[in-house]
Protein backbone atom coordinates (compact mmCIF):
# COMPACT_ATOMS: atom_id res chain seq x y z
CA UNK A 1 0.00 0.00 0.00
CA UNK A 2 1.20 3.69 -1.21
CA UNK A 3 -0.11 6.80 0.63
CA UNK A 4 -0.70 8.86 -2.09
CA UNK A 5 -3.25 12.11 -3.24
CA UNK A 6 -6.16 11.49 -5.59
CA UNK A 7 -4.26 13.21 -8.14
CA UNK A 8 -1.33 10.86 -7.97
CA UNK A 9 -3.40 8.64 -8.21
CA UNK A 10 -4.91 9.34 -11.04
CA UNK A 11 -2.01 9.74 -12.78
CA UNK A 12 -0.16 6.35 -11.84
CA UNK A 13 -4.01 4.56 -13.17
CA UNK A 14 -3.26 6.53 -16.64
CA UNK A 15 0.39 5.18 -16.69
CA UNK A 16 -1.16 1.87 -16.24
CA UNK A 17 -3.47 2.17 -18.51
CA UNK A 18 -0.92 3.22 -21.38
CA UNK A 19 1.64 0.75 -20.30
CA UNK A 20 -0.93 -2.34 -20.80
CA UNK A 21 -2.63 -0.56 -23.99
CA UNK A 22 -0.44 0.86 -26.85
CA UNK A 23 -4.30 2.47 -28.28
CA UNK A 24 -4.80 4.51 -25.30
CA UNK A 25 -4.13 7.97 -26.55
CA UNK A 26 -4.11 11.76 -24.30
CA UNK A 27 -5.32 14.23 -25.91
CA UNK A 28 -6.31 18.23 -24.17
CA UNK A 29 -5.45 21.54 -23.41
CA UNK A 30 -1.88 21.30 -21.70
CA UNK A 31 -1.53 18.25 -20.88
CA UNK A 32 1.79 17.70 -22.47
CA UNK A 33 4.87 18.91 -21.34
CA UNK A 34 2.79 20.99 -18.68
CA UNK A 35 1.36 17.95 -16.74
CA UNK A 36 -2.23 19.38 -17.07
CA UNK A 37 -3.64 22.49 -14.83
CA UNK A 38 -3.88 20.18 -12.08
CA UNK A 39 -0.97 17.45 -12.87
CA UNK A 40 -2.86 14.72 -13.55
CA UNK A 41 -0.43 13.68 -16.55
CA UNK A 42 2.68 15.33 -15.38
CA UNK A 43 5.91 13.29 -16.92
CA UNK A 44 3.60 11.08 -19.11
CA UNK A 45 4.23 12.82 -22.03
CA UNK A 46 7.92 13.17 -21.24
CA UNK A 47 7.68 8.67 -20.88
CA UNK A 48 5.44 7.80 -23.43
CA UNK A 49 5.54 10.44 -26.17
CA UNK A 50 4.04 13.25 -27.98
CA UNK A 51 2.42 10.96 -30.46
CA UNK A 52 0.68 9.39 -27.02
CA UNK A 53 0.23 12.40 -25.33
CA UNK A 54 -0.76 15.53 -27.30
CA UNK A 55 -1.26 19.10 -26.37
CA UNK A 56 -4.51 20.53 -28.07
CA UNK A 57 -6.15 23.63 -28.97
CA UNK A 58 -8.37 25.71 -27.43
CA UNK A 59 -11.33 24.41 -28.76
CA UNK A 60 -12.99 21.63 -26.77
CA UNK A 61 -15.53 20.32 -29.54
CA UNK A 62 -12.37 20.02 -31.70
CA UNK A 63 -10.76 17.86 -28.69
CA UNK A 64 -13.88 15.54 -28.54
CA UNK A 65 -14.47 15.21 -32.24
CA UNK A 66 -11.06 14.04 -32.43
CA UNK A 67 -11.18 11.56 -30.11
CA UNK A 68 -14.71 10.42 -32.06
CA UNK A 69 -12.11 10.21 -35.02
CA UNK A 70 -9.71 8.24 -33.04
CA UNK A 71 -11.73 5.69 -31.79
CA UNK A 72 -13.14 4.86 -35.26
CA UNK A 73 -9.96 4.02 -35.89
CA UNK A 74 -9.60 1.96 -33.44
CA UNK A 75 -7.83 3.98 -30.59
CA UNK A 76 -8.76 4.30 -27.24
CA UNK A 77 -8.74 7.87 -26.89
CA UNK A 78 -8.60 9.84 -23.34
CA UNK A 79 -9.27 13.40 -23.30
CA UNK A 80 -9.18 15.86 -20.73
CA UNK A 81 -11.53 19.25 -20.24
CA UNK A 82 -9.29 21.44 -18.43
CA UNK A 83 -12.44 23.03 -16.13
CA UNK A 84 -16.16 21.91 -15.92
CA UNK A 85 -17.31 24.97 -17.27
CA UNK A 86 -15.62 24.43 -20.42
CA UNK A 87 -17.66 21.21 -21.44
CA UNK A 88 -20.21 22.70 -22.92
CA UNK A 89 -18.89 24.01 -26.03
CA UNK A 90 -18.19 19.87 -26.71
CA UNK A 91 -21.60 19.08 -25.47
CA UNK A 92 -23.13 18.58 -28.72
CA UNK A 93 -20.28 15.93 -29.76
CA UNK A 94 -20.60 14.31 -26.50
CA UNK A 95 -24.31 13.74 -26.84
CA UNK A 96 -25.14 14.17 -30.29
CA UNK A 97 -21.85 11.76 -31.58
CA UNK A 98 -20.39 10.33 -28.87
CA UNK A 99 -23.42 8.68 -27.10
CA UNK A 100 -25.31 8.04 -30.36
CA UNK A 101 -22.66 6.45 -32.66
CA UNK A 102 -22.65 2.74 -31.62
CA UNK A 103 -26.65 2.59 -31.82
CA UNK A 104 -26.70 4.76 -35.27
CA UNK A 105 -24.17 2.16 -36.50
CA UNK A 106 -26.24 -1.19 -35.15
CA UNK A 107 -23.19 -1.80 -33.26
CA UNK A 108 -20.36 -1.74 -36.30
CA UNK A 109 -18.66 1.11 -34.33
CA UNK A 110 -17.67 1.40 -30.55
CA UNK A 111 -16.84 4.44 -28.72
CA UNK A 112 -14.47 3.64 -25.93
CA UNK A 113 -13.46 7.40 -24.90
CA UNK A 114 -12.93 8.58 -22.03
CA UNK A 115 -13.59 12.23 -21.34
CA UNK A 116 -12.18 13.58 -18.34
CA UNK A 117 -13.38 16.68 -15.90
CA UNK A 118 -12.40 18.05 -13.32
CA UNK A 119 -15.77 19.07 -11.30
CA UNK A 120 -17.35 21.00 -8.49
CA UNK A 121 -16.07 23.54 -6.10
CA UNK A 122 -14.24 24.38 -3.42
CA UNK A 123 -11.15 25.52 -4.31
CA UNK A 124 -11.96 29.22 -5.23
CA UNK A 125 -11.63 29.87 -8.65
CA UNK A 126 -13.08 32.07 -11.11
CA UNK A 127 -16.28 31.74 -12.71
CA UNK A 128 -17.00 28.68 -15.70
CA UNK A 129 -14.36 26.96 -13.04
CA UNK A 130 -16.37 25.53 -10.37
CA UNK A 131 -19.64 23.88 -12.38
CA UNK A 132 -21.64 20.36 -11.08
CA UNK A 133 -23.05 19.20 -14.78
CA UNK A 134 -23.22 15.74 -14.29
CA UNK A 135 -26.96 15.50 -14.46
CA UNK A 136 -27.20 16.26 -18.13
CA UNK A 137 -24.95 13.99 -18.71
CA UNK A 138 -26.42 10.97 -17.05
CA UNK A 139 -29.23 12.04 -18.29
CA UNK A 140 -28.19 11.01 -21.64
CA UNK A 141 -28.50 7.62 -23.02
CA UNK A 142 -25.46 5.62 -24.57
CA UNK A 143 -23.27 7.60 -21.99
CA UNK A 144 -21.67 6.23 -18.88
CA UNK A 145 -20.38 8.46 -15.75
CA UNK A 146 -18.44 7.69 -13.22
CA UNK A 147 -17.04 10.11 -10.34
CA UNK A 148 -14.37 8.58 -7.94
CA UNK A 149 -14.32 9.98 -4.09
CA UNK A 150 -10.71 8.91 -2.75
CA UNK A 151 -7.41 7.97 -4.37
CA UNK A 152 -7.65 3.79 -4.41
CA UNK A 153 -11.52 4.33 -6.31
CA UNK A 154 -9.44 6.75 -8.73
CA UNK A 155 -6.80 4.86 -9.69
CA UNK A 156 -9.07 1.03 -10.62
CA UNK A 157 -12.09 3.25 -12.06
CA UNK A 158 -10.09 5.47 -14.23
CA UNK A 159 -8.59 2.28 -16.05
CA UNK A 160 -11.62 0.28 -15.85
CA UNK A 161 -13.62 3.26 -17.51
CA UNK A 162 -10.25 3.20 -19.93
CA UNK A 163 -11.03 -0.39 -20.99
CA UNK A 164 -15.21 -0.21 -20.84
CA UNK A 165 -16.61 -0.08 -24.68
CA UNK A 166 -18.72 2.30 -24.25
CA UNK A 167 -17.90 6.32 -23.58
CA UNK A 168 -17.52 7.43 -20.34
CA UNK A 169 -17.52 10.41 -18.87
CA UNK A 170 -15.46 10.64 -15.99
CA UNK A 171 -15.98 13.19 -13.24
CA UNK A 172 -13.37 13.97 -11.27
CA UNK A 173 -13.78 16.30 -7.79
CA UNK A 174 -11.20 18.88 -8.24
CA UNK A 175 -11.37 20.20 -4.45
CA UNK A 176 -10.60 16.34 -3.47
CA UNK A 177 -7.16 16.21 -5.68
CA UNK A 178 -4.75 16.94 -3.14
CA UNK A 179 -6.78 14.40 -0.16
CA UNK A 180 -4.37 11.43 0.60
CA UNK A 181 -5.38 7.78 0.83
CA UNK A 182 -3.54 4.13 0.83
CA UNK A 183 -3.11 3.11 -2.90
CA UNK A 184 -2.42 -0.84 -3.36
CA UNK A 185 -1.07 -0.68 -6.93
CA UNK A 186 -1.41 -4.67 -7.09
CA UNK A 187 -4.32 -4.38 -7.60
CA UNK A 188 -5.32 -5.52 -10.98
CA UNK A 189 -8.43 -2.97 -12.07
CA UNK A 190 -9.49 -5.38 -14.84
CA UNK A 191 -10.01 -8.41 -13.06
CA UNK A 192 -13.35 -9.31 -11.40
CA UNK A 193 -11.81 -11.11 -8.51
CA UNK A 194 -9.63 -8.49 -7.25
CA UNK A 195 -11.30 -5.07 -8.31
CA UNK A 196 -14.91 -4.37 -7.53
CA UNK A 197 -17.23 -3.07 -9.83
CA UNK A 198 -17.29 0.45 -10.98
CA UNK A 199 -20.65 0.73 -11.96
CA UNK A 200 -21.96 -0.28 -8.25
CA UNK A 201 -22.06 1.84 -5.44
CA UNK A 202 -19.98 1.16 -2.13
CA UNK A 203 -21.04 1.32 0.90
CA UNK A 204 -18.09 3.23 2.62
CA UNK A 205 -19.54 3.58 6.20
CA UNK A 206 -22.33 1.32 7.86
CA UNK A 207 -24.73 2.69 10.16
CA UNK A 208 -28.43 1.77 11.66
CA UNK A 209 -30.57 4.84 11.49
CA UNK A 210 -30.21 6.64 8.62
CA UNK A 211 -28.41 6.47 5.25
CA UNK A 212 -26.47 9.09 3.21
CA UNK A 213 -26.30 9.03 -0.40
CA UNK A 214 -23.66 10.82 -1.97
CA UNK A 215 -21.05 10.84 -4.69
CA UNK A 216 -17.34 12.88 -5.80
CA UNK A 217 -16.46 15.28 -3.65
CA UNK A 218 -19.77 15.09 -1.11
CA UNK A 219 -18.38 11.88 0.03
CA UNK A 220 -15.50 12.86 2.35
CA UNK A 221 -18.28 15.66 4.01
CA UNK A 222 -20.78 12.85 4.62
CA UNK A 223 -18.33 10.52 6.32
CA UNK A 224 -17.36 14.08 8.27
CA UNK A 225 -21.05 14.31 9.40
CA UNK A 226 -21.06 10.74 9.91
CA UNK A 227 -18.24 10.42 12.59
CA UNK A 228 -19.84 14.23 14.02
CA UNK A 229 -23.21 12.83 14.45
CA UNK A 230 -23.83 12.21 17.89
CA UNK A 231 -27.90 11.29 17.46
CA UNK A 232 -27.95 9.31 14.59
CA UNK A 233 -26.09 6.05 13.21
CA UNK A 234 -25.52 7.22 9.46
CA UNK A 235 -24.62 4.58 6.86
CA UNK A 236 -22.76 6.44 3.85
CA UNK A 237 -23.20 5.13 -0.05
CA UNK A 238 -20.80 6.66 -2.24
CA UNK A 239 -23.43 5.96 -5.86
CA UNK A 240 -19.86 6.42 -7.95
CA UNK A 241 -22.08 4.74 -10.34
CA UNK A 242 -24.10 8.24 -11.50
CA UNK A 243 -25.62 6.08 -14.91
CA UNK A 244 -25.56 3.34 -14.64
CA UNK A 245 -27.22 4.11 -10.71
CA UNK A 246 -26.86 1.03 -8.93
CA UNK A 247 -30.27 1.38 -6.89
CA UNK A 248 -29.91 -2.29 -5.16
CA UNK A 249 -27.26 -1.62 -3.06
CA UNK A 250 -28.63 1.65 -2.12
CA UNK A 251 -32.31 0.01 -1.92
CA UNK A 252 -30.61 -2.71 0.46
CA UNK A 253 -29.14 -0.17 2.73
CA UNK A 254 -32.39 2.11 2.77
CA UNK A 255 -34.76 -0.74 4.01
CA UNK A 256 -32.17 -1.61 6.67
CA UNK A 257 -32.13 1.99 7.89
CA UNK A 258 -35.38 3.04 6.85
CA UNK A 259 -34.40 6.68 5.77
CA UNK A 260 -32.20 8.56 3.41
CA UNK A 261 -30.90 11.91 2.20
CA UNK A 262 -29.23 12.56 -0.47
CA UNK A 263 -26.12 14.99 -0.70
CA UNK A 264 -24.49 16.64 -3.89
CA UNK A 265 -22.91 20.03 -4.90
CA UNK A 266 -25.05 20.40 -8.49
CA UNK A 267 -28.53 22.58 -8.21
CA UNK A 268 -31.33 20.52 -6.12
CA UNK A 269 -34.01 20.69 -9.74
CA UNK A 270 -33.76 17.86 -11.93
CA UNK A 271 -30.56 16.57 -10.12
CA UNK A 272 -29.36 13.29 -9.57
CA UNK A 273 -30.94 13.51 -6.32
CA UNK A 274 -34.13 14.06 -7.25
CA UNK A 275 -33.94 10.63 -9.62
CA UNK A 276 -32.40 9.33 -6.21
CA UNK A 277 -35.22 9.77 -4.13
CA UNK A 278 -38.17 8.77 -7.14
CA UNK A 279 -36.08 5.70 -7.35
CA UNK A 280 -36.01 4.79 -3.97
CA UNK A 281 -39.54 5.84 -2.72
CA UNK A 282 -40.79 3.65 -5.80
CA UNK A 283 -38.69 0.77 -4.24
CA UNK A 284 -38.43 1.07 -0.50
CA UNK A 285 -42.25 2.63 -0.34
CA UNK A 286 -43.17 0.48 2.64
CA UNK A 287 -39.69 0.29 4.33
CA UNK A 288 -39.31 4.49 4.90
CA UNK A 289 -39.87 5.67 7.52
CA UNK A 290 -39.83 9.34 6.55
CA UNK A 291 -39.66 11.08 3.15
CA UNK A 292 -36.74 10.92 0.80
CA UNK A 293 -34.64 14.01 2.04
CA UNK A 294 -32.08 16.19 -0.21
CA UNK A 295 -29.31 18.63 0.44
CA UNK A 296 -27.57 20.06 -2.52
CA UNK A 297 -26.45 22.98 -3.92
CA UNK A 298 -29.00 25.77 -4.60
CA UNK A 299 -31.30 26.95 -7.96
CA UNK A 300 -28.52 29.49 -8.74
CA UNK A 301 -25.38 30.38 -10.92
CA UNK A 302 -22.70 29.05 -9.17
CA UNK A 303 -21.65 32.37 -6.67
CA UNK A 304 -18.33 34.10 -6.78
CA UNK A 305 -15.34 32.01 -4.46
CA UNK A 306 -15.57 34.48 -1.82
CA UNK A 307 -19.29 33.07 -1.11
CA UNK A 308 -19.12 29.43 -2.39
CA UNK A 309 -18.75 28.50 0.91
CA UNK A 310 -22.79 29.27 1.67
CA UNK A 311 -23.73 27.33 -1.40
CA UNK A 312 -21.84 24.08 -1.05
CA UNK A 313 -23.62 21.81 1.09
CA UNK A 314 -21.35 21.73 3.95
CA UNK A 315 -21.42 19.22 7.43
CA UNK A 316 -24.29 21.60 9.39
CA UNK A 317 -26.39 21.15 6.40
CA UNK A 318 -26.36 17.10 6.61
CA UNK A 319 -26.55 17.30 10.02
CA UNK A 320 -29.26 18.94 9.51
CA UNK A 321 -31.17 16.58 7.36
CA UNK A 322 -30.47 14.12 9.18
CA UNK A 323 -31.54 15.35 12.30
CA UNK A 324 -35.15 16.11 10.52
CA UNK A 325 -35.44 12.36 8.84
CA UNK A 326 -34.79 11.32 12.31
CA UNK A 327 -37.87 13.65 13.79
CA UNK A 328 -40.16 11.29 11.97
Amino acid sequence: MTTMTMAKALNAGLRRAMESDGRVLLFGEDIGRLGGVFRITDGLQKDFGEHRVMDAPLAESGIVGTAVGLAMRGYRPVVEIQFDGFVYPAFDQIVSQVAKLHRRSEGRLAMPIVIRIPFGGGIGAVEHHSESPEAYFAHTAGLRVLSPSDPQAAYLTIQQAIACQDPVVYFEPKRRYWDKGEVDEAVDALDPSQAPDPWRARIVRRGSDVTVACYGPMVRTCLEAATASADASIEVVDLQSLSPLDIDTLAESVERTGRLVVVHEAAGSLGLGAEVAARITERCFFALEAPVLRVTGYDVPYPPSRVEEHFLPGLDRVLDAVDRAMEY
